[in-house]
């Protein structure tokens, strides 16, 4: 696994969603870029997450078996939260998660964006324990992956703080 310096050409290579939104006309509700790579200056693995939020289960359905038609590949439900991964690969290598509105683990994924988005601080420590897993995981996702859980929900946790102070 490879972490690199944030790369400002990433925002613009969510090349999936003009094409999401062709084979779906109607069923989608919204396309976020999610994920590291939306983050202005975070480094990350150099590959897009977008999350396609869908208005229903059928349109799940639909958009799943027309993705997998255009060149995506399945992964199923694995994290067990509603949302079907596919991948496919391109210079960068893109991840898409299809969900329907309300969403928790999407919600969740927006508002831990949004917090380093707008707290640089805690963006950089992020990034610098992003690249500490990365070096001691040695290609171990499960070590890499694991190893943010913590750091994931305290930034939830001081998101949700921030969001109900605003209210």
């Amino acid at each position: 696994m490879r972490i690199v310096d944030y790369d400002p050409r990433w925002p613009t290579l969510e090349l999936a969603r003009d094409e999401i939104l062709s084979l779906a006309p109607g069923l989608v509700l919204a396309i976020e870029h999610i994920g590291s790579t939306a983050v202005p200056g975070l480094a990350a693995k150099p590959k897009i997450d977008l999350d396609a939020v869908l208005i229903d289960e059928a349109a799940v359905s639909t958009l799943s078996a027309k993705l997998a038609v255009s060149g995506f590949r399945t992964h199923g439900d694995p994290h067990n939260d509603g949302r079907l991964p596919f991948t496919r690969e391109h210079e960068d290598g893109l991840r898409l998660y299809l969900c329907t509105a309300g969403n928790p683990a999407h919600r969740d994924r927006l508002l831990f964006r949004d917090h380093l988005r707008y707290h640089s601080q805690r963006a950089a420590e992020y990034a610098a324990l992003k690249r500490d897993l990365a070096e001691k995981a040695n290609g171990d996702w499960d070590i890499y992956t694991g190893g943010k859980t913590d750091f994931v929900a305290e930034t939830l946790r001081r998101a949700a703080a921030e969001q109900l102070s605003r209210r």
